[in-house]
Parts: structure tokens; C-alpha cells; sequence
């Protein structure tokens, strides 16, 4: 059994309440990995051309408000 797998299992016998406290960490712990991976990546510029194309596209009209 791999990792993931023990993981699995681990978790499936989690008590409703342990359950939930699980999901409230890792909630908050996938929030940061994703955070530091979109600063990362605008760091390095991988965002610049969809910034650049948004702000073109707000120019030419072709946004509408949320």
C-alpha cells in the first residue's frame, strides 16, 4: 500500500468531529500552497500575458462588471 492509500485509510476512520477538523486544516493549508504558488509564479512572470490580454480587453470594452 502506497502512501496516498494509507492516507485514504487514515482518514475513512476519522471520527465525524476529527473529520471535520481535518477538513479545516486542510482547507487552510491548500489556501496556502496555492497563494505561495500564484506569487511565485507572478514573481517569475508566468501571469504577465494574461494580465497583459485583461487589461487590453478592459480597454476595448469587452469586460462587464461582476
Amino acid at each position: 500500500m502506497n502512501e496516498i492509500e494509507q492516507l485514504e485509510r487514515k482518514i475513512e476512520s476519522l471520527r465525524p468531529q476529527e473529520l471535520a477538523r481535518f477538513r479545516a486544516w486542510f482547507l487552510e493549508f491548500d489556501a496556502r500552497v496555492w497563494d505561495a504558488q500564484i506569487e511565485a509564479d507572478a514573481k517569475a512572470g508566468k501571469l504577465d500575458g494574461l494580465i497583459a490580454q485583461a487589461i487590453e480587453d478592459y480597454k476595448a470594452g469587452r469586460a462587464r462588471d461582476l
